[in-house]
């Protein structure tokens, strides 16, 4: 299998599937092209934290010998996804005095003043992630967005921080070593979500980005184009499929099948408005038995999960006084964005403009990449090329977390070996 250097991963750990994409950009070409790409079923995860070593780990191999297949290249790094509702956001300020009154702010005082902000009171189990500046001030000077090349004595950042645990994280670094990827960087899932299908325009306006996973749902919202909350809830489409199993007293299988061929997505008002709605009846058949379903069951016990999913998308934008008001509207995500009818769902619950958003515009490997389960995972490879194009960054969790890669012991690894 070739090397190649010049390339970029994406791989997004999921609690339900593990999803690899692997781009290049080739010299002066505007967007990369999808050389790769693959995914592996996971149940080695819960709601976004690792339980499983070995089973994660088997998922991602798969996920990466598929991309590896598809691209013809050998994946040895990747920035991956971190997820769960342990990953936490925080304001916080941080100040640096930069020099005479004729000193022209640099990119070394924006990196000290950015580090000054993460100065924060943290618990020994917890560590810093991200940070990301918002607005600057400069002296008496507020809201610049970049300092470079001004004049000033005194530098100070508002930024936005995010954290998560140090053990969870730890177990994604071993979770990557045991498949023997190396690290670019760990992200938040819906911050490459968002990456991927937000536009610079919605950033500015006001958008949440709205990721549906299989276990939970990422919040990230922007305004004035910075970001300015993150949140994950601890809900998602499996537990619209473990609702319809109880519901409708079918197998797992079935009730999945349910959910994406038949289930839509619609208010008890909307439905007691609408005149023209009865029941009808719905089949589904396998080898051995066919289930006859009434669609208004479906729907009343999809309608009662979505209603708590949207509840605490909205409490979340009431907390930090977006609620309902956001000009760029909500951008939906993950695959539980393809439910029928979510998007309108979803507009009358938030009260604002929904769309479902997709990762556009790629040539190459890509006719599954279009799908809004996709996004994280092609956000990531975004990210991974940035990072590239600027020179690998260290992960703020590879020094001083206490996590070595030697620590993993050999018979984990012999346990994997036969994967690769």
């Amino acid at each position: 299998m070739q090397e190649l250097s010049n390339y970029a991963v994406g791989l997004d750990i999921g609690t339900t599937t593990v999803r690899c994409v692997v781009g290049h950009r080739d010299e002066g070409a505007k967007s990369p092209t999808i050389i790769g790409v693959g995914e592996a079923p996971n149940s080695g995860m819960r709601k976004g934290v690792v339980v499983n070593l070995v089973t994660t780990a088997q998922a991602v191999d798969k996920a990466l010998e598929e991309a590896e297949r598809v691209s013809g290249h050998q994946i040895d790094g990747a920035t991956i996804s971190i997820n769960g509702n342990h990953v936490l956001g925080m304001s916080s300020k941080g100040v640096v005095a930069v020099g005479s009154r004729d000193h022209e702010i640099n990119e070394a005082d924006l990196a000290r003043v950015e580090d000054a902000a993460t100065v924060v009171q943290l618990p020994a189990n917890r560590e810093i992630l991200d940070v990301t500046p918002r607005s600057f001030s400069l002296d008496d000077q507020d809201n610049i967005r970049d300092p470079i090349g001004m004049n000033g004595v005194r530098l100070e950042v508002d930024a936005y921080v995010i954290t998560a645990l140090t053990p969870n994280l730890n177990n994604l670094l071993k979770v990557a070593d045991m498949t023997k990827t190396g690290v670019h960087h760990s992200v938040p899932a819906g911050l490459a979500a968002a990456h991927a299908v937000l536009t610079e325009r919605q950033k500015e306006n006001g958008v949440v980005l709205v990721d549906i996973g299989g276990t939970t749902t990422n919040v990230a919202v922007y305004d004035e184009g910075d970001l300015q909350h993150v949140a994950v809830i601890p809900v998602g489409g499996v537990n619209i499929t473990n609702d319809l199993a109880v519901g409708l007293k079918v197998d797992l299988d079935i009730a999945e099948k349910v959910k994406l061929q038949h289930a839509v997505a619609v208010s008890s008002a909307r439905k007691t408005s609408d005149k023209k709605a009865d029941t009808k009846k719905v089949t589904i058949k396998t080898d051995s038995q066919t289930y006859d379903f009434d669609t208004e069951t479906i729907d009343d016990v999809v309608e009662a999960r979505l209603e708590e999913i949207f509840e605490s998308v909205n409490d979340e934008l009431k907390n930090i006084g977006r609620q309902a008001n956001l000009p760029g509207g909500a951008i939906l995500t993950g695959g539980t964005s393809r439910i029928k009818g979510i998007d309108s769902y979803a507009k009358e619950a938030l009260q604002l403009a929904v769309k479902i958003g997709a990762a556009e515009g790629f040539g190459g490997v890509s006719e599954n990449i279009n799908q809004p389960q996709y996004a994280t995972a092609v956000g990531l490879m975004l990210m991974d090329l940035d990072n590239q194009n600027r020179g690998r960054g260290h992960h703020s969790g590879d020094e001083g977390s206490g996590f070595s890669i030697s620590k993993i012991t050999s018979p984990v690894k012999g346990i994997l070996g036969k994967f690769r």
